[in-house]
């Protein structure tokens, strides 16, 4: 009898043990539903604010963390009494490579599939975890949750075709995890966001974006052809930082530092790795007496534009940007051009008596 219940001990035994390393098994590493991928915003990552035309106008104190850019136009106003932490871009290079780069980031988050239509295009009241979501108009009134489910690569693309408006005091919520940097909000026509509403993610609108008094966005907004309007927001572009890689660059200037006023110069800067590696293909751009130029790099890292100089005479400093990329650290370098007439014969000494 003994023998026999030490041997259904051993099956019970066995059989847990089984059990147990089945178990194991199923509850091993997550795995995570595949979901959309990101959208590469390229140079117009680093904008908070990006407008098209006539203009972006501020009233009140509006704090900006990020870029502030607007092409082709060049009109932005309300700064002060608003503040922005980084580079206003007023039709310059910068603001028109970032407006060929928001084409791209807003064609792509419309291409995103497979595709969860929102009943209604009603967005308060949910909660959602990373996916496409679309609907004609979009609209969100109180509480809209956003659940990354400790998922790495939870992503949301939310497609309006046609609007995106958000109620007085409606929120965007994010929990488990979920980053703002991983939002996106194409929008085929204008988006409006009212007043005291907290809102996060990239707004890519076709036409324009009008915040209300007091909004508060932790992302960007970012508009193709229209304007941009604040009133006392905040607006704050965590995801710059993150999307400029950390590998150390460095530009070296080698162009004009000297030349008769109107004449030819030419801009000329070396793109490297901080371990003497040329980058090839990227965009550096020159600024000198208030006007930007950009070029291309060459297989060598070679950028260089011809221009002319001032015509008045001084020292005009030369500004050398390169804004990095996914991978590449931005690099900035800075030189000086000096406009004079050369050839000037020294003027003859008064107390030397002329020959004869």
């Amino acid at each position: 009898m003994k023998t026999r219940v030490h041997g259904a001990r051993l099956l019970l035994s066995a059989g847990m043990a089984v059990t147990l390393a089945i178990g194991m098994l199923v509850a091993g590493p997550t795995a995570y539903a595949a979901g959309p991928a990101t959208v590469g915003l390229g140079t117009a990552a680093q904008f908070a604010v990006l407008a098209g035309t006539p203009a972006v106008t501020n009233t009140g104190p509006t704090t900006i963390t990020g870029d502030v850019g607007i092409a082709p136009a060049v009109a932005v106003t309300g700064f002060p009494p608003g503040t922005v932490n980084g580079t206003i871009h007023k039709g310059d290079a910068v603001a028109l490579q970032a407006k060929v780069d928001l084409v791209t980031a807003y064609d792509a988050a419309a291409g995103r599939t497979p595709v969860t239509a929102v009943a209604g295009g009603t967005l308060g009241g949910q909660t959602l975890v990373g996916g496409v979501y679309s609907g004609d108009a979009l609209d969100l009134t109180g509480t809209l949750t956003l659940d990354r489910q400790n998922d790495p690569n939870s992503v949301w693309v939310f497609q309006a075709a046609s609007s995106l408006t958000t109620a007085s005091t409606s929120t965007v919520a994010l929990i488990r995890g979920a980053s703002p940097c991983n939002v996106f909000w194409q929008v085929t026509s204008s988006a409006t966001l009212g007043s005291g509403s907290t809102f996060v993610g990239t707004i890519m609108a076709m036409t324009s974006i009008t915040m209300a008094d007091s909004v508060t966005v932790n992302g960007r907004a970012l508009a193709r052809n229209g304007e941009v309007t604040l009133i006392n927001d905040k607006i704050n572009n965590s995801c710059s930082a993150a999307s400029i890689g950390s590998t150390k660059t460095k530009l070296t200037y080698t162009g004009s530092t000297a030349a008769a006023p109107g004449a030819s110069i030419t801009l000329r800067a070396t793109l490297k790795t901080s371990a003497g590696k040329a980058i090839a293909g990227k965009t550096v751009t020159f600024t000198l007496n208030g006007v930007t130029r950009s070029a291309k790099t060459s297989n060598s890292g070679l950028a260089s534009v011809v221009t002319k100089a001032p015509t008045a005479l001084g020292s005009y400093p030369i500004k050398i940007a390169f804004a990095g990329d996914t991978t590449r650290a931005a690099a900035s370098a800075t030189a000086s051009l000096r406009v004079r007439v050369s050839g000037l014969a020294k003027p003859s000494d008064p107390r030397r008596a002329p020959c004869i």
